[in-house]
């Protein structure tokens, strides 16, 4: 995987030290690269992470001091400073330091990312140093790294053997919610690889029920090159407020490392790049920027919070001229309504509903506030962050393209094709979809009431099928309709292009019916 991806850095290296002149840094290139690991205690690690106010890499940026500071507190540790209790807070209930557990989340579901892969590819060993020294600071030697990616696996348990340390790679399936803290750490434990549906701290019980430190992967890179610099040099990069590099996927293709506070501008050219139509920051949970806010826009959490967008994992996605923005949009949205878990209302029901509202305005048989109100079913709800992050792409997309929406309102197409530029899985040709054989339906509608999710029906009584694949927890509840379909009209198809409208998108696969 990294191999295909270009890195580079601007205003000089720290994470991506020595991919100049190594594909890989085994242990020997490492340590000449970054020098010998140094593990301090905890206090003096909490205070080196709260002075540059290191923070969360994986999309929320959550302080990294109060994570750790959050497990130590739920362990018996034996400085003395440690075992002070929580108000309120049971010795009972904590732990021996021991069976605390530090977990790499390397889990990149986003289609648009690439970092944490590269990172794991060619600089293992950091990672693992940033990981070491929050183990050793806690005083647990059990260390997680849960991937997605065939080569970062090779490469994290190549590194473990060279380091003769223990530890575990656990291999995540490849979804868009599989990176959700609560998915990772129900991977970990052998269950069912989705958000638990309630608000379930790691630190208080996370691995095996264990008090769990778990960040992401440029998150424990980022630890090591702060031990390693020291809080001074480390803040001698970024911004007074945001010390300190971080790491872009822009394009889906290139891995770029840059200080904060440097302007969004700066980096597109740096890639040979620009704004395009707009573009997409923090992925497809992430907003969209017009060309004029992207002229604005600066790589830190407050330049981006300036003009409304947001950092999150650093995937920054332009969109090129030529294509059409809604078109875009609604097929993005149309793969986030297949990945959802299927845990409650405002997935199952409303992440389609928020597609069939894209679908109208792209026709132009709806309207803008018909999307906002569709939307606004996940904005702040659901069992965990997918409906939300949802509906603020969408949300932010009719903003930004504003003037492409009305001229799909007046005129029901904007005269441009789509062209599936922005990243999505590569087709397996397993993807299951709903089609009707209308030569032999005759609206019973007894689909649309067990499978509500992806077929209604249009005021004549016959189904109307929503053109997204089939979502797991869907698929029995499916074959039942397939299965009951008074006239033997009911199909699911498989290999179907995963795009917008079919028939516009210059992709085209092969469709083989099956039934039951």
């Amino acid at each position: 995987m990294s191999g295909t991806i270009t890195v580079s850095n601007i205003g000089g290296p720290r994470l991506t030290l020595g991919f100049d002149r190594f594909d890989r840094l085994d242990l020997e290139r490492h340590k000449a690269v970054h020098g010998k690991l140094n593990t301090p205690v905890l206090e003096d690690l909490v205070a080196m992470a709260e002075q540059v106010d290191m923070r969360g890499r994986g999309g929320a940026g959550f302080p990294f001091a109060r994570k750790l500071a959050a497990v130590a507190a739920r362990i018996t540790h034996p400085s003395a400073d440690q075992t002070r209790l929580l108000p309120g807070e049971d010795e009972d209930r904590r732990r021996p330091a021991a069976d605390a557990v530090v977990v790499v989340n390397g889990a990149e579901g986003e289609p648009g990312s690439s970092k944490d892969k590269v990172l794991l590819s060619r600089a293992p060993h950091l990672v693992l140093d940033g990981a070491s020294i929050a183990a050793a600071a806690l005083g647990t030697q059990r260390i997680v790294v849960a991937v997605e990616d065939d080569e970062a696996a090779r490469s994290v348990r190549a590194a473990m053997v060279e380091r003769r340390m223990p530890g575990r790679v656990v291999r995540l399936s490849e979804r868009f919610i599989s990176g959700q803290a609560g998915a990772v750490v129900r991977a970990i434990n052998g269950e069912v690889p989705i958000p638990p549906g309630q608000k379930v701290r790691a630190a208080e019980s996370g691995v095996d029920g264990c008090p769990t430190l778990l960040s992401n992967t440029e998150t424990f890179a980022q630890l090591a090159v702060l031990v390693s610099l020291g809080p001074d040099l480390y803040a001698s990069a970024g911004t007074e407020d945001e010390p300190g590099t971080t790491l872009l996927t822009v394009g889906g293709t290139q891995v770029v490392e840059a200080p904060y506070g440097t302007p969004l501008s700066a980096a597109l050219g740096h890639c040979e790049t620009d704004a395009g139509q707009g573009v997409l920051v923090g992925g497809y949970h992430g907003m969209w920027l017009d060309p004029a806010a992207v002229f604005r826009a600066v790589l830190s959490r407050k330049g981006m919070a300036a003009v409304n967008g947001t950092l999150g994992a650093g995937i920054v996605l332009p969109l090129a001229r030529g294509t059409c923005p809604l078109g875009e949009t609604t097929r993005i949205a149309s793969y986030l309504a297949a990945q959802s878990a299927g845990q409650c209302g405002p997935c199952r029901l409303g992440l389609p509903d928020v597609v069939r509202a894209l679908n109208a305005l792209s026709d132009g048989s709806g309207s803008v506030e018909d999307v906002r109100r569709a939307a606004g079913i996940g904005l702040g709800r659901g069992a965990c962050t997918h409906p939300d992050g949802t509906a603020k792409f969408v949300l932010s997309a009719v903003e930004a393209f504003a003037a492409d929406v009305e001229v799909h309102r007046v005129s029901g197409t904007c005269g441009q094709p789509v062209y599936g530029v922005l990243p999505l899985p590569v087709p397996t040709g397993d993807e299951g979809r709903v089609a009707i054989d209308w030569s032999r339906c005759d609206g019973h509608g007894l689909c649309a009431y067990l499978v509500p999710e992806l077929i209604q029906l249009d005021r004549y009584g016959f189904p109307v099928v929503l053109g997204t694949d089939i979502p797991a927890w869907l698929e029995r509840d499916v074959q039942k309709a397939v299965a009951m379909c008074p006239a033997l009209a009911l199909r699911v198809t498989t290999g179907m292009p995963r795009t917008g409208r079919a028939g516009k998108n210059g992709r085209n696969g092969k469709s083989t019916a099956r039934r039951g």
